[in-house]
């Protein structure tokens, strides 16, 4: 079986991948306007409720009442809404006309949450009857919203709009992935070295652009010096421990083993460092999903794949279009060849692990973005990587896009079919049944062992 030439093509590949990512903001006029609540959603966000209370609050319970009818979001007021704590009663609020209810607690702790079903207006009523009294909330890190389901269960119900929007998530994943395993397959292609401490140059670029944002810089602004500080990780990986281990012929298995035992260090030290909880970008805070057509999206998923796209795009133009790209390419070929026609390949080596830390820091920037920044968060994304790497084509970075992009959306849809928890279960078992047809994955060459 063989791949028609025109799907050989990276820039037609790339021009694909941007036309599915950029489309949806020319459908834009029917978009609601990113800070007005949508008029049939429900969805309620922490800076809704600031601009309800008129400002910040402290330690609280919040959350808006809310029920879908005739299309359209009502909310009801006067209902009572108690909080207490071991029996003992905390704190109270009333509804007014648009619902809200923000209730301020002692501190951190377990709360009881109680909706007195006597004072909703007519029309309104719980999802679930006995769905009046939150129990046991949790409150850890201040405040804690609380949501009472209200009218008819729709849960389990999905629109097409639904499979439109997860397939987009799964696409905005896919892209995100393309642009933290790129370098793992540049990388690759130029030392043969299968990294396994990739996941941490993922980690140390989410982590810097954290902390430099926390520092008071703005966080857009925060993923450049972020970006530069995962390319001279990456080049002092290889600077002082890949380069001497090269010169001294030490074998690649030997040397794969090496980034297993740098990698659980790494991610110790981390841990150590960071902390073990997730912390989350004052950017990713106060996001709304927006509708694009059949898509919603928010703000931060158009501006994270924009910006896939347009890297994705100048390491195509670098790799294509430049001498540096020439030198990689020929390096990847054949290093000694390279060498013999006047190319320093350690130092267009250097310059590939350079980029590797950075693409790498790219990715967890984009990737905290729509989760939390963890000290383990580039683990998690490693199979995930690997698996497109090698769906892809080991050591061809167009393929690694590709391989990224088929995973990305696999492993988002598949949750709508089966349980969540078997997602990664599903994206493997695709990479399984290509690879039974195109052991050298999609965009690989075919090889003779032997």
């Amino acid at each position: 079986m063989t791949v028609p030439d025109v799907l050989r093509n990276p820039r037609l590949l790339l021009c694909l991948v941007a036309l599915g990512v950029l489309w949806p903001t020319t459908v834009s006029a029917q978009s609601s306007k990113p800070d007005a609540p949508a008029a049939t959603s429900c969805a309620f966000t922490k800076r809704e409720a600031v601009e309800a209370n008129g400002g910040p609050f402290g330690s609280a319970i919040w959350g808006r009442l809310c029920q879908v009818k005739d299309g359209k979001a009502a909310y009801p007021a006067g209902v009572r809404i108690t909080v207490s704590q071991q029996g003992k009663t905390v704190g109270e609020d009333t509804t007014e006309a648009g619902g809200v209810f923000i209730i301020e607690i002692p501190g951190n702790g377990t709360y009881d949450v109680a909706l007195d079903v006597a004072t909703l207006p007519d029309g309104f009523s719980l999802t679930e009857k006995d769905g009046s009294t939150l129990r046991s909330l949790g409150v850890n890190l201040g405040d804690q919203q609380a949501i009472f389901r209200m009218g008819k269960d729709t849960r389990g119900q999905r629109t097409f709009s639904d499979y439109a929007t997860t397939a987009a998530k799964g696409l905005r994943f896919g892209l995100i992935l393309a642009v933290a395993a790129v370098g793992l397959s540049l990388v690759y292609g130029v030392t043969g070295l299968v990294n396994f401490a990739h996941a941490e140059l993922v980690t140390i670029g989410a982590i810097a652009a954290y902390a430099i944002s926390a520092a008071g810089v703005p966080f857009w602004l925060a993923l450049v010096p972020a970006l530069v500080l995962g390319a001279a990780v990456g080049w002092a990986n290889d600077r002082a421990l890949w380069r001497p281990l090269r010169e001294r012929r030490m074998a690649l298995l030997s040397m794969m083993v090496v980034s297993i035992g740098l990698s659980t260090a790494a991610r110790n030290i981390l841990q150590i460092a960071f902390g073990p909880n997730g912390r989350r970008y004052t950017a990713s805070s106060g996001q709304r999903e927006n509708s694009y057509g059949p898509f919603s999206l928010t703000g931060n998923d158009l501006i994270i794949m924009a910006l896939c796209v347009l890297i994705l795009v100048g390491m195509t133009l670098l790799l294509r279009k430049t001498r540096l790209g020439t030198a990689i390419r020929a390096v990847s070929d054949n290093p000694d060849l390279a060498a013999s026609s006047g190319i320093s390949v350690n130092r267009i080596v250097g310059v590939v692990w350079a980029l590797c830390g950075a693409l790498a820091a790219a990715g967890g920037i984009f990737y905290g973005l729509t989760v939390s920044v963890r000290y383990d968060m580039g683990f998690i994304l490693l199979l995930a990587m690997f698996s497109a790497v090698v769906l892809g084509g080991l050591g061809n970075a167009y393929g690694a896009v590709l391989g990224a992009v088929v995973i990305g959306v696999v492993q988002e849809t598949s949750g709508l079919f089966v349980d969540t928890a078997y997602k990664y279960v599903v994206a493997l078992s695709v990479l399984v049944l290509v690879l039974l047809v195109r052991p050298q994955g999609i965009l690989g060459q075919p090889e003779r062992f032997g």
